[in-house]
């Protein structure tokens, strides 16, 4: 997970200074004094920064990734270049900033897409970009994940979900991009501007990716509805889906008694019964659903006693986990799985919804489990267990380049096949022995259902290597 930190000692002490002038002259406002409205300037970069506009990378990323090239451009004087580092590069794993506004914001209500051209040294996927990240609240954040470049110029769209609601927005632009297949690559973006298109149509939002979930939960468990996503369809006739942050919608709960939900999605249970959270954007109302079904106060997985010393924990309470990239990569477009991580008492627990397979990885440093002879884990299946439960967790080693994919990985596979130690509605704990397993650079743990297992929601916890 990455941390959204500033920067800039430049504007530190900008607003160090701003600071004490404001403190020796600051006056009261009249009664009938008005505030001006935030100017709707939609220039992001036009040959150079906007007024107000600052670069602030993600902590973690290179901080050198981003430059103004005047030789490579689409029109006029100068284009945003942006070199995505190598796999290993010591600057950086990735590249990925925001470009905010610090003069206050602007009103963008008037707009209805963000567009810009771009293009590519080699043909690439951008992992995310977007607009309304600002390194404060990320209110209005959207995203257009899996941005597909070219080598020639290209113009891309991305709408906005609701444009009232931008009346003083700072986070005029974002993007995260990692090297693919552990190389790096520069692509360029020129152009960038808000624009009022009037063509974007059939405004399509959904929770839940759109699907129904019906989830197991606890008294005292707070959920976040996930997979907040509005699909458009551009001029070109080509839908565009993006994922949207939850301030866009307006939740609803059919039993605020058992569980009530917040402006920004999440869900807290208070009781036990059933619930059902939906959701509206603006007049239109959402697909999808999230059902969550409280089973009363929930009960923890046995407490590890194992030392420290003896454990590599991958996700646990009870130890210091090891630096992880993601518990859930969502890989698509086969990956269905969806997570609904919550805590109780500061306690926290991986859900994952709709599963179907899901990968943790843990690349920054690689893992080596040489002494570390056996993998723990414990697994709680809510409600029943499917009649064909299989279950299958892959240990993967990333080889001696320790890079995903690389030509050297290996892979062992552990089957959790359905017996009487398999039961719903109580944890289990897992063991598997790895003594004959290559495990000096591993990089991911894999959990999937096999043989067409229809088990839809897991929870784990308590995950690590162990001697």
């Amino acid at each position: 997970m990455r941390n959204n930190n500033l920067f800039s000692l430049r504007n530190f002490a900008m607003l160090a200074l701003l600071g004490i002038v404001t403190t020796s002259c600051e006056r009261e406002l009249s009664q009938e004094a008005e505030l001006a409205g935030y100017p709707t300037n939609a220039e992001v970069f036009i040959d150079a920064f906007s007024s107000g506009l600052e670069y602030y990378p993600f902590a973690g990323s290179k901080m050198t990734a981003f430059s103004v090239d005047t030789e490579i451009k689409y029109q006029g004087k100068a284009s945003m270049r942006f070199d995505v580092p190598n796999f290993g590069d010591p600057e950086g794993a990735f590249a990925g900033a925001i470009f905010r506004d610090d003069n206050g914001g602007r009103n963008l209500s008037g707009y209805d897409v963000l567009t810009f051209w771009a293009k590519s040294s080699k043909a690439a996927t951008i992992n995310d970009i977007g607009f309304g990240q600002d390194f404060g609240e990320n209110k209005f954040q959207v995203s257009k994940q899996g941005l597909r470049l070219t080598t020639n110029w290209v113009k891309y769209t991305i709408p906005i979900p609701m444009a009232s609601k931008l009346t003083k927005e700072s986070g005029l632009m974002w993007f995260a991009e990692g090297p693919e297949g552990g190389d790096g690559y520069s692509f360029w973006i020129d152009e960038l501007k808000f624009e009022k298109l009037g063509t974007v149509a059939q405004l399509r939002p959904a929770i839940q990716n759109g699907e129904h979930i019906i989830t197991d939960s606890f008294i005292g468990v707070n959920v976040k509805v996930a997979g907040l996503i509005q699909t458009f369809n551009l001029v070109s006739g080509i839908d565009q889906t993006i994922a949207v942050a939850a301030n866009y919608y307006q939740f609803l709960s059919s039993d605020p008694s058992v569980a009530k939900v917040s402006e920004s999605g999440v869900v807290e249970v208070i009781s036990e019964g059933t619930a059902v959270i939906t959701a509206t954007l603006g007049e239109l109302e959402a697909s999808g659903s999230l059902t969550i079904k409280s089973r009363g106060y929930f009960v923890f997985p046995t407490k590890p006693t194992r030392a420290s010393s003896n454990v590599i924990s991958i996700f646990s309470d009870h130890y210091n986990n090891t630096p992880v990239d993601f518990y859930n990569g969502y890989w698509q477009p086969y990956q269905t799985t969806l997570s609904a991580d919550f805590s109780v008492n500061g306690d926290q627990i991986l859900n994952y919804t709709n599963f179907n397979f899901v990968g943790i990885q843990f690349a920054n440093p690689i893992v080596d489990a040489t002494q570390k002879a056996n993998l723990h884990f414990d697994l709680y299946i809510p409600g029943v267990v499917p009649s064909n439960f299989d279950f299958l967790v892959t240990i993967v080693d990333f080889g001696p380049d320790q890079a995903s994919g690389g030509g050297d990985d290996t892979r062992k596979q552990l089957f959790v096949r359905k017996s009487a130690s398999i039961v719903a509605n109580a944890w289990m704990p897992i063991e598997f022995s790895l003594s004959s397993t290559v495990r000096n650079n591993v990089g991911q743990i894999i959990f999937e259902n096999i043989n067409f297992s229809s088990l839809r929601n897991i929870y784990l916890d308590n995950i690590y290597f162990y001697n």
